[in-house]
């Protein structure tokens, strides 16, 4: 592993990822009762998100992934770079999205922000270290090539890059 730089700790594919710090965008306390989302309809009951009914007599309270989307401030960015993309783009920008679908029906908070074109490649960014963890290494797994991820503990913000 090597060292730090710009506050960024480069990680091995292999090392898991843990919350290291609380996300200012989570709850610092349970909310009291059940909730539900003005924006996206997610629930909140008995300490979590999920794609409920609300029950009668629900709060209106925004959930994380709303904050996070309202603000545009990502807690993960996953960098596409490569000759590989340009010739197989629309398949791998399927995966992607086909695997937020897959994590956004279980955890409600773990959504795309968004999907650029940037000089070097595509960039996706997403509400949850996460999902730009899972993304980055399915992209890994489908295709192999170079994978690097860089976390910043103090900001629990994921860089990934995938490239090929």
């Amino acid at each position: 592993m090597k060292g730090e730089r710009g506050g960024f700790r480069m990680l091995k594919r292999e090392q898991l990822l843990q919350e290291l710090v609380h996300d200012s965008y989570k709850s610092k306390r349970k909310l009291a009762g059940p909730s539900r989302c003005p924006e996206c309809g997610a629930v909140y009951q008995r300490g979590r998100w999920s794609w409920a009914s609300a029950p009668a007599g629900a709060h209106e309270q925004k959930c994380p992934a709303c904050h996070r989307i309202a603000d545009k401030f990502p807690a993960g960015y996953v960098s596409l770079k490569g000759p590989f993309l340009r010739e197989h783009r629309e398949q791998i920008l399927n995966l992607v999205r086909n695997h937020e679908t897959k994590e956004k029906a279980e955890h409600p908070l773990e959504r795309i922000m968004a999907i650029e074109d940037t000089a070097q490649g595509v960039l996706v960014t997403t509400t949850d270290t996460h999902l730009a963890r899972d993304i980055a290494e399915a992209l890994y797994h489908a295709w192999k090539g170079d994978l690097e991820f860089h976390y910043n503990k103090e900001e629990n913000l994921l860089r990934a890059t995938w490239s090929r």
